[in-house]
């Protein structure tokens, strides 16, 4: 058992990383445009928007100032679906050494996040890992929308279940 907040954030976040993964690569390879609302994001852009989480939210919590526009390394968005899940596995891990580098004491210190100091560990919690969550569900059903068949990321999808029946 976890026996800090920050430990259990890396956790959880690690879990959730993984099902992310899963996810990006199962994309239709296609379908990087795709995008049914001419003012939202496309796949790809929806995609690489959650490996932008872990790189700004991560650097911005432990250099204790946030910069979206800073190019970050490995940040650049890829153009194609096949280079998505590789691209945020690298993104995913470097965000991950970063925080494995912090005190634990860090989580209840505070940084200005869009105008306002909020801690770092809620900052953590929601800004990156409930938003990350949140864009995943957006993506799933994206995927879906393209002609993607999405794997079940906390049970079994239709299909799966399907399979599973023998039907």
């Amino acid at each position: 058992m976890a026996s800090h907040e920050l430990e259990q954030f890396i956790t959880s976040w690690e879990f959730e990383s993984k099902k992310t993964q899963k996810l990006l690569a199962a994309l239709p390879k296609d379908q990087y445009d795709f995008r049914p609302d001419a003012k939202g994001r496309s796949l790809g852009e929806l995609a690489w928007h959650l490996a932008e989480l872990d790189g700004y939210i991560s650097d911005g919590v432990t250099k204790g100032k946030f910069d979206f526009e800073a190019k970050l390394p490995g940040l650049q968005r890829p153009r194609t679906v096949a280079e998505l899940a590789p691209g945020f596995a690298k993104v995913h891990a470097d965000a991950l050494a970063r925080l494995k580098g912090m005190k634990p004491a860090a989580m209840d210190e505070s940084t200005e996040f869009f105008g306002r100091n909020m801690r770092n560990g809620d900052i953590l919690w929601n800004a990156l890992l409930h938003h990350l969550i949140h864009h995943r569900g957006q993506l799933f059903m994206l995927a879906r929308l393209a002609g993607g068949k999405p794997p079940g990321l906390y049970g079994p999808t239709r299909e799966e279940e399907a399979a599973m029946r023998g039907a």
